[in-house]
């Protein structure tokens, strides 16, 4: 085999592995919930603070929900405002549970967590719920959705890696 032919192999393969990456990255990355990490706060324990995630779809606004209509998905509690609620996330998680573990979006933007988030800060952006610190951020955020979920989608994957570690607890 002669020079010309072997960088043409490797410059092949090089490519391949490039393209092999980028579309792991965007088929890995554009994962909510990449980790298995969902945001349970500092106390107690279930996600969203007790809020019902469908709700948010449904209802257009934070309602909370009930130990009543409970149901356990990635090690974590989470509950609804009525059964029907809970048969829809059963159904399909993926579809209502918060981007990012339920951490502040606004905060995944700059590479970082914010523990705290505030149930009735919410934004739905194509089909999407994220959770933010507190309503002001959560205009801001939907003001800039476009460029505040591409960053956030970029920075998500180190972040839930840090989370993995326990970076932020």
């Amino acid at each position: 085999m002669d020079v010309g032919t072997r960088s043409g192999v490797r410059a092949i393969g090089r490519s391949v592995a490039v393209i092999s990456l980028a579309v792991a990255a965007a088929v890995g990355g554009s994962s909510a919930f990449a980790d298995d990490s969902v945001n349970t706060g500092y106390f107690g324990g279930v996600a969203i603070m007790g809020y019902d995630t469908v709700a948010y779809f449904t209802e257009g606004k934070a309602v909370k929900g009930s130990e009543k209509f409970s149901y356990e998905w990635l090690g974590t509690p989470w509950h609804f405002a009525n059964a029907e609620h809970r048969e829809m996330f059963m159904s399909e998680p993926l579809k209502y549970a918060p981007q990012y573990g339920g951490y502040c979006a606004g905060e995944v933007t700059h590479g970082s967590v914010t523990v705290n988030i505030d149930p009735e800060a919410f934004k739905i952006v194509d089909g999407k719920l994220y959770l933010i610190y507190d309503k002001g951020h959560a205009e801001g955020f939907a003001a800039h959705a476009v460029d505040a979920v591409a960053q956030a989608d970029g920075k998500w994957p180190r972040v839930a890696a840090d989370l993995e570690l326990d970076q932020y607890h």
